[in-house]
């Protein structure tokens, strides 16, 4: 929001600088994005308040030796005027009109030696000396706007025009105090939609200062016809479009004689071209000129064009009917689009159809076009999150939307309608209907708030007594309905809808009181006892045990669609309901999803496009709907996901591809951290490719914790990765909700033995049927604390091993706490391993 600070001293004074006051509103809440200074210190280009005035044409005559250039004789302040030699073709039209001085016509002159910007040179600064145009010598230049750096218009000279609504104007005034200006730049979030006006910032800058506010007159002068019987509204959503005001305006002047649009005076061009509007003609100027100043959008049909259309569906009564969009209904709005509408899309219609987008846009038919003298203007109240929505479902964008997205309250309606209306007498030659429409449809409830001062000095910080804050508060338009010495009742202003309970009139006092006044303070309530939050800390602990495994955390979309998670399962599909979003913000983001590997294969297969290595994981949630329940389960899921390289290529080894061991030693180390103990049990899975798939238990239970495997090759093909034919997919999806309920928080710490460690190898011939992990197990519990560790590294059947067996070979790892092993212990523990194999597993040992 632009606010000029020249148009801001209308209706509070303001006696800081621009920078000072930038500060202050900053301080209090709204935010300053930058001040822009014009003409005056600071500014790219200050104008020299001794060679830069404001000029008085006089008169205007042709150049006795060129077509293209004239004569201007301008009173600067000087005992004479100053003739200036030019070539705008704006006065050309006054070449010959004798004497001029009546018509009040000013602009910007400058004298030898001041600085301007040179729009033949790139606008750089450049200094003016005197030379002779033509025979006559010419010291001194009119201006146009890109020569002063105010605007882009070089088409002529820059012609302001005394009038009653302009600053005193005296021929050799500094142009710095009739244009000299300077812009404060305010980021509207949508908590401070109270200050998208420049009433709204005026009413600030007041409470803050201690300045009075001065409102604009709202008083319409009502001399026409009565609006009468000659227009009607009706609303199907109240809730959306709460009140509705119009007034006919009418013998407004558009457009000249010549068919030229008619401007606005060239002080409401200027506020409005500072303000960052370009003007137009004269009743889109003020249109926008209100919106600015009051904050309320408002909106002017052509009403001779609603006329004719009445003329053909109630014999011309205009009815005008806000509703929601029709079923394929489409509007044209200001800006040449087409929209297709949506359901929810509320309008402005009548029984011949739509005629503008309600809160946002106009429609093309209906808008003032250049023919126009009869004007219904609006203005209405609109549902700020319908509105949102509906600029964003439309890609629609609008400074009215803008504001009604953030909150415009009701009661405002009936304030920007007046405003603009006798703006539209006084400016375009209007003649205001007597009485107007006012369709207050659902008028809210005003809103009151009890303070209590206990709470209010706790929470602020401050010793105020209640009278003090009832001040402060009263600065800001609160009404104080009750007041004692503990506790106010105020009623809150209806611009104010952001204000909602007892902590936002804290918040209110201490702004216009000054943060910075809020004194340093020792905390005084007592800490509350500082708990751990379990769940979040081992979660933490398994993200940095696989970061430490080389993986890299990813956090992907909780929204998918049903068909990008069937890409996961092959040739069955997931038939359990989804929770389904009411109005998503794409189309692929449109249910909560079941399978987090599936988002995580998603990634995968889009960086498998530029990288030769991927190892990610992502812990996160699936949702599941519960049919005796009112939300859905939320169910902590990890998925991992490998592929590509094992590591880089080096002189030392050549790379190899990732496989199913090297997905598995990453799960049994983020097992081992968190003191697990698991079994592999092979298993089907429509994820995973056939025989290089297992199931994770925890061990001694029948608990399944996961699945791991070789993700299946038409798996992969269906999510498009671009790997080699013979380049294995990793892939594991594990319940992270059971690995932080069953990780171990206390554990025995081991001592680090001093003495040697002995390593031999045994290797024992088995059933087919009987896993490793059995086998690991078995010669674990018969070594006993002794054996340190037992790794499998070979597994054979074939030339010297019966049919149906299998030879698995293990190095065995020996170490005492408290002693040197002698051959005779290891030899003991051999054969104690032996025989407990052969009697569980029925094992013998390959010689």
């Amino acid at each position: 929001m632009r606010v000029p600070i020249s148009w801001l001293k209308e209706y509070v004074d303001v006696d800081i600088s621009a920078d000072e006051l930038a500060d202050l509103i900053t301080n209090a809440g709204l935010e300053v994005e930058k001040v822009e200074k014009i003409g005056i210190d600071g500014a790219e280009l200050v104008w020299d308040r001794e060679k830069i005035l404001l000029g008085h044409i006089l008169r205007v005559e042709d150049h006795p030796d060129a077509d293209t250039l004239v004569l201007a004789h301008v009173d600067y302040g000087a005992d004479e005027p100053k003739v200036v030699v030019t070539g705008a073709p704006n006065l050309k039209p006054f070449v010959g009109k004798g004497d001029l001085t009546d018509q009040q016509l000013y602009g910007a002159i400058i004298l030898e030696g001041a600085t301007y910007l040179n729009p033949y040179k790139d606008n750089k600064p450049t200094i003016l000396k005197g030379k002779a145009l033509r025979g006559i010598y010419n010291d001194s230049m009119l201006c146009s706007q890109v020569e002063l750096g105010i605007g882009d218009d070089h088409d002529g000279i820059m012609i302001l025009q005394k009038d009653a609504y302009a600053p005193a104007m005296v021929a050799g005034m500094p142009l710095q105090d009739v244009l000299g200006d300077a812009v404060v730049d305010i980021d509207i979030i949508p908590n401070v939609a109270r200050a998208a006006s420049i009433i709204g910032v005026a009413r600030e800058v007041a409470a803050l200062t201690g300045k009075t506010l001065r409102y604009p007159d709202y008083n319409v002068v009502q001399e026409g016809p009565s609006i009468a019987g000659k227009v009607k509204i009706s609303t199907e959503n109240p809730e959306l479009n709460p009140r509705f005001v119009a007034y006919l305006i009418e013998g407004v002047r558009v457009t000249d004689d010549e068919g030229n649009a008619v401007p606005s005076p060239w002080w409401m061009q200027r506020r409005l071209e500072l303000a960052g509007q370009r003007p137009k003609n004269v009743v889109v100027d003020i249109s926008n000129y209100v919106m600015l100043e009051v904050g309320q959008p408002n909106h002017t049909f052509d009403y001779d064009f609603l006329k004719k259309r009445a003329d053909d569906y109630n014999d011309g009564e205009i009815h005008l009917i806000t509703r929601l969009a029709h079923e394929n209904e489409t509007l044209i709005t200001l800006d040449e689009k087409e929209h297709q509408l949506y359901p929810n899309n509320i309008l402005v219609t009548d029984p011949a159809g739509n005629l503008s987008l309600g809160g946002i846009m106009g429609g093309l038919n209906s808008e003032i076009a250049d023919n126009t003298t009869n004007v219904l203007l609006e203005a209405a109240a609109w549902n700020f999150i319908n509105i949102r929505h509906s600029q964003r479902q439309l890609a629609t964008h609008s400074e009215a939307g803008f504001r009604f997205s953030r909150g415009v309250h009701p009661s405002q309606a009936l304030l920007g309608a007046q405003r603009a209306a006798e703006l539209l007498r006084t400016l375009a030659g209007g003649t205001v209907a007597q009485g107007h429409i006012d369709e207050y449809f659902a008028p809210p409830e005003p809103v009151r708030v009890r303070l209590n001062l206990d709470y209010a000095q706790k929470l602020s910080g401050l010793s105020l007594g209640m009278a003090d804050i009832a001040e402060l508060l009263k600065r800001l338009e609160f009404e104080i309905n009750e007041m004692d010495e503990n506790s106010l009742l105020a009623t809150v202003p209806d611009h104010r809808i952001d204000v909602e309970g007892p902590h936002d009139l804290v918040e209110e006092f201490c702004r216009v009181y000054g943060y910075d006044n809020v004194p340093s303070t020792v905390i005084a309530d007592v800490l509350p006892p500082q708990r751990g939050n379990r769940e979040y800390e081992v979660e933490s602990r398994i993200k940095d045990t696989l970061v430490k495994l080389g993986l890299q955390e990813i956090i992907t979309y909780r929204l998918t669609t049903a068909e990008a998670e069937n890409k996961a399962l092959l040739e069955t599909e997931d038939d359990r309901p989804y929770i389904t979003l009411i109005n998503p913000s794409t189309k692929e983001r449109v249910v909560m999803r079941h399978n987090l590997l599936a988002s995580v294969l998603e990634i995968a297969a889009d960086n498998t496009r530029h990288a030769d290595r991927i190892a990610i994981f992502e812990a996160g949630h699936e949702y599941i709907v519960d049919e005796d329940e009112q939300l859905p389960r939320e169910e902590a899921r990890l998925g991992v996901v490998m592929t590509g390289v094992n590591s880089a290529e080096s002189w030392q080894s050549a790379p190899r591809q990732l496989d199913f061991y090297d997905l598995k030693g990453v799960l049994d180390g983020l097992f081992a951290d968190l003191h697990l103990t698991v079994r592999y049990e092979a298993a089907t899975h429509p994820t995973f490719r056939p025989g290089r798939t297992a199931k994770i238990y925890l061990d001694g239970t029948q608990k399944m914790i996961g699945t791991v495997g070789e993700l299946h090759p038409l798996v992969a093909e269906q999510y498009d990765m671009r790997i080699d034919d013979d380049q294995p997919v990793l892939a594991a999806t594990l319940d992270l909700a059971t690995l932080i309920e069953k990780a171990a928080d206390d554990f025995d710490l081991a001592t680090i033995s001093q003495y040697e460690v002995i390593r031999e190898d045994i290797a024992v011939v088995v059933d087919q049927g009987v896993e490793s992990a059995e086998v690991t197990n078995v010669i674990g519990k018969a070594g006993g604390f002794l054996l340190k560790d037992a790794t499998l590294f070979d597994v054979y059947a074939g030339e010297n091993i019966p049919a149906g067996k299998k030879s698995l070979a293990y190095h065995l790892t020996f170490q005492s706490p408290n002693k040197t092993l002698k051959d005779k212990d290891v030899v003991k523990l051999r054969r104690k391993i032996s025989g407990t194999l052969k009697a569980k597993l029925g094992a013998t040992l390959r010689e």
